[in-house]
C-alpha cells in the first residue's frame, strides 16, 4: 500500500464487519439441569441459600423455589436491528428483569413493540413457548403486563 493510499484509507472513522460467536455445547449439574426442567414443566425455579434468600451470593445453594413469571425491568438497551441469531427478526430489547420472589434479575428479550413501550420500572410477564424443550428458550421473551399473551 503506498503512502497515498493508506492516507485515503485512514481518513474518517475506522470500522470493521466482525460477528463474535462462541458456539459450544455444554453439560449442566443439579442446579441448572433442576431449572431447565422447571422451565420445560412451564415453572421458574429459583434457588435458595441455607438463609432462606433467593440468592445474591456466591452461597451455597441448598434448595429451589417458585418465583414468578412476573416482574420488573431493572435495566434495558433497545435492538433496532436484530441479528441472524437473535429471538426476534424485529425490533425488541434486551432487559434485565428482576422476577418477583427473587432477589437477582434475569437477562432476557422482551418483546415491547417499540422503543418508547421501554421503561426501567415497568412491569412484564414471561410469554412461553407452546412447546417447550427446557431450554431458556422456553421462554419466548417477556411482555408488558398491560399486554399480556
Amino acid at each position: 500500500m503506498t503512502q497515498q493510499d493508506k492516507s485515503k484509507h485512514y481518513q474518517g472513522v475506522l470500522s470493521a464487519v466482525h460477528t463474535l460467536e462462541y458456539p459450544y455445547r455444554r453439560s449442566v449439574g443439579p442446579v441448572i439441569g433442576t431449572f431447565l426442567a422447571g422451565l420445560k414443566e412451564g415453572r421458574i425455579l429459583g434457588s435458595r441459600t441455607a438463609a432462606g434468600a433467593v440468592p445474591d451470593t456466591g452461597d451455597t445453594l441448598t434448595e429451589m423455589c417458585d418465583v414468578a413469571e412476573t416482574g420488573t425491568v431493572t435495566s434495558w438497551t433497545w435492538v433496532a436491528e436484530p441479528r441472524a441469531k437473535h429471538p426476534f427478526q424485529k425490533p425488541f430489547a434486551w432487559g434485565l428483569v428482576r422476577l418477583d420472589g427473587a432477589s437477582t434479575s434475569m437477562l432476557h428479550a422482551i418483546d415491547a413493540g417499540e422503543a418508547s413501550s421501554m421503561r426501567t420500572g415497568m412491569r412484564v410477564k414471561a410469554r412461553w413457548r407452546e412447546e417447550r424443550k427446557g431450554m431458556i428458550t422456553d421462554i419466548e421473551c417477556f411482555v408488558p403486563e398491560e399486554a399480556r399473551s
